[in-house]
């Protein structure tokens, strides 16, 4: 059997190596007000996010025992009072590795980072969008946010020692990609251990401010390549959500993908083929809830044409967005051929 060219293998092996991902979403609201985010409907975020009960979530990390990583996620996490004791839950039941996804403005009080650490939190990725007060909080649209999200990066970095990981995700619009050189130099210095530059999914407020905010892809892949080609030395940074074939030149090791996880929502809040809808309840365990991946999300949102069969990384690809596709087009995205 031939060989795949060096470039696919090595992609291929860092995809097929991903274990499945826990998202636990428990955060009803959230007190930033980013002008990129995918959640636009806050108030079906709330109804979901609310229902996430003690006991809905004690099942789903019993049901998911195993699972490499737990993440609580969606909105602001730290919102809710009681995620110090579901990071204890997920402790006693052994997940590896217990994590969150957060704005990092509730990490700047010390004693409730360090509180999330000792009952077992080793992994924060803190969203940071700039490297000062300006372009982070003209994102953010919060006053003071920037302030207290460094200085939530701050009590994570002193927490290290005790082999906590910190990551940052910097999303990626007109307004920041000229400045990832900057951002990346300012939180590495901040203690951070992996960067990630996150491109932008192309629904909800980055949808409705596309025109103004969302870069084409071409353009923060080749911006991305003359940064890592200026680094002194190997950076610990990740261009994540990007399709592949317009990464050829980057390395392997700075294009990122996206994880594949599982989460659980309510019924009501899920669209998904009615087909289907038996067999995600089951996966529920009769708590209410429906079983929803990350490939629903992508089936339903994002397109291949027929060109991209003849590319190498097709079965790697989880395509493009189709919001994306009806302002930009397929120009830019050429198969890259085997």
């Amino acid at each position: 059997m031939a060989q795949q060219p060096e470039p696919e293998r090595a992609i291929d092996a860092r995809i097929d190596e991903r274990e499945e991902r826990l998202h636990i979403s428990i955060g009803a609201i959230c007190n930033n007000n980013c002008v990129f985010c995918m959640e636009e409907d806050r108030e079906g975020r709330y109804v979901n996010n609310s229902a996430m009960t003690q006991q809905r979530v004690r099942w789903m990390l019993e049901a998911h025992r195993g699972a490499e990583e737990v993440c609580f996620t969606s909105g602001e996490p730290t919102t809710r009072q009681d995620l110090p004791e579901m990071v204890r839950w997920a402790k006693e039941l052994g997940y590896p590795r217990i994590s969150v996804m957060t704005n990092g403005r509730r990490l700047s009080h010390f004693p409730y980072a360090a509180g999330l650490a000792k009952r077992g939190m080793n992994r924060f990725y803190v969203s940071i969008h700039g490297h000062d007060k300006k372009l982070h909080e003209g994102l953010t649209r919060t006053p003071d946010s920037f302030a207290q999200t460094v200085a939530g990066l701050a009590s994570v970095a002193r927490l290290k020692r005790y082999g906590v990981e910190l990551h940052t995700s910097t999303v990626i619009t007109k307004r920041n990609l000229p400045h990832m050189a900057a951002i990346y130099r300012f939180l590495r210095a901040q203690g951070v251990d992996q960067v990630v530059f996150n491109v932008m999914q192309a629904n909800g407020r980055a949808d409705t401010h596309f025109e103004k905010i969302f870069p084409r892809y071409t353009e923060i892949a080749a911006t991305f390549r003359r940064f890592l080609d200026d680094c002194d030395e190997p950076p610990m940074a990740f261009l994540v959500d990007i399709p592949l074939c317009v990464t050829e030149g980057i390395d392997d090791f700075n294009r990122g993908y996206v994880e594949r996880y599982r989460h659980f929502d309510l019924e009501s809040q899920v669209d998904l083929p009615l087909g289907d809808r038996a067999v995600r309840r089951a996966e529920g365990g009769g708590v209410g809830l429906v079983l929803v991946t990350r490939e629903d999300l992508d089936r339903a949102e994002r397109a291949h044409r027929d060109e991209c069969r003849r590319c190498r990384y097709f079965t790697r690809c989880e395509g493009v967005w189709k919001n994306y596709l009806a302002r930009y087009g397929w120009d830019e995205l050429q198969p890259v051929e085997r």
